[in-house]
């Protein structure tokens, strides 16, 4: 199960150290879907979105490090192509990879029997629901969707995340 989740962190980590790289400050502060927002928004999204990326990279120490002591073998990094061309284009992928990485969360914690696992797992599992909410929001979505938030399965889970993964 850790492999599992790690194996999304290792594809959101990889797409925010690849994307922020690729597009710069302005890029990023100019981009069509963020025209509604108020320059001071627009002012603070790099920052934000280097946040949520140095975020993806401790998730990806965490689990690591939690599948180490528990004497397992963490998985490697992947290939990717997330298929963006355009800062909003960008948004829109981390708003899908962000909500699937809650949505992952939530529906593995009922399977979860151990409590060094379980807290790995639920301490990451309200973090991503706030970067859901961040990127939902700049995507011109409610930040808050849902009174509860379906979980998926990790055959749905896989459905979408596999869609970026190249290489494995």
């Amino acid at each position: 199960m850790l492999n599992y989740a790690l194996t999304l962190e290792h594809l959101e980590n990889a797409f925010y150290r690849d994307g922020l790289a690729e597009f710069s400050d302005d890029e990023l502060k100019s981009a069509d879907i963020l025209s509604e927002f108020g320059g001071r928004i627009r002012d603070d999204v790099p920052d934000y979105l280097r946040t949520v990326g140095a975020h993806e990279t401790a998730h990806v120490s965490a689990l690591t490090d939690t599948i180490n002591a528990l004497g397992g073998t963490p998985v490697d990094e992947a290939t990717y192509d997330f298929g963006y061309t355009t800062a909003s284009e960008f948004f829109g992928v981390a708003k899908a990879l962000e909500n699937t990485g809650v949505a992952a969360y939530a529906g593995a914690a009922p399977t979860v029997d151990n409590d060094d696992v379980f807290n790995a797992a639920i301490g990451i599992h309200s973090v991503e629901a706030r970067h859901a909410g961040f990127l939902n929001e700049l995507n011109g979505t409610t930040p808050f969707p849902n009174v509860i938030d379906e979980p998926k399965t990790m055959d749905g889970v896989k459905a979408i995340a596999g869609q970026f993964i190249v290489e494995n």
